[in-house]
């Protein structure tokens, strides 16, 4: 985004202006800007404020101690997810998510399985981006999460890259699941 910015930056020097500096139009832009730039510092505080009470918590440990997952990732999981211990089984959690297959079939029909999608859209979001950034991350770092991806998608009928980047989301709930509710951390050669 930024240089993207200064691309248009570079630009607007070359340009002729359509409009005068004191147009009311330049004025709500200006505005806009020091409207987005107060909200990115305020969101930057909150996750602060989060990741400071978050500390104590052993999920936050649990989360932190997977390749991948960093602070501000961490804190966010917390906040959508809330208490994990509230679900009684990993699959109560993917409903929650919202991840858990929907299927369809009526007779001899038999429509393709989807995911629900009835669960917490934001949540799901962040999942998907976390798994994305641990795919990315595979060459510094050991995660049984990005093998079972590379297996998917290796298979003699490899998995499109979205169904095996939920797959992979599906198995992290599982496995953080079963870690945060028996207090152990991350450790790869255990998993």
């Amino acid at each position: 985004a930024e240089a993207k910015g200064l691309e248009l930056l570079n630009a607007a020097k070359d340009s002729y202006p359509a409009i005068s500096k004191e147009d009311v139009r330049c004025e709500q832009v200006r505005d806009y800007a020091k409207r987005i730039t107060d909200l990115k510092e305020k969101k930057e505080q909150l996750i602060k404020q989060m990741g400071e009470l978050s500390k104590e918590r052993f999920e936050y440990k649990v989360l932190l101690s997977f390749p991948g997952i960093g602070e501000v990732t961490a804190v966010r999981l917390i906040g959508e997810i809330g208490d994990l211990k509230r679900f009684r089984n990993n699959k109560q959690l993917n409903a929650y998510v919202g991840i858990d297959i929907m299927r369809y079939q009526s007779g001899n029909t038999f429509y393709k399985d989807k995911i629900n999608k009835r669960g917490n859209n934001k949540l799901r979001k962040i999942l998907y981006f976390m798994v994305q950034t641990m795919i990315r991350l595979r060459k510094k770092t050991n995660n049984h999460i990005v093998e079972y991806y590379d297996k998917l998608k290796t298979q003699p009928q490899g998995k499109p890259h979205k169904v095996a980047s939920i797959a992979c989301v599906n198995k992290f709930l599982k496995v953080a699941f079963h870690l945060i509710t028996h207090n152990i951390t991350y450790n790869y050669e255990a998993a």
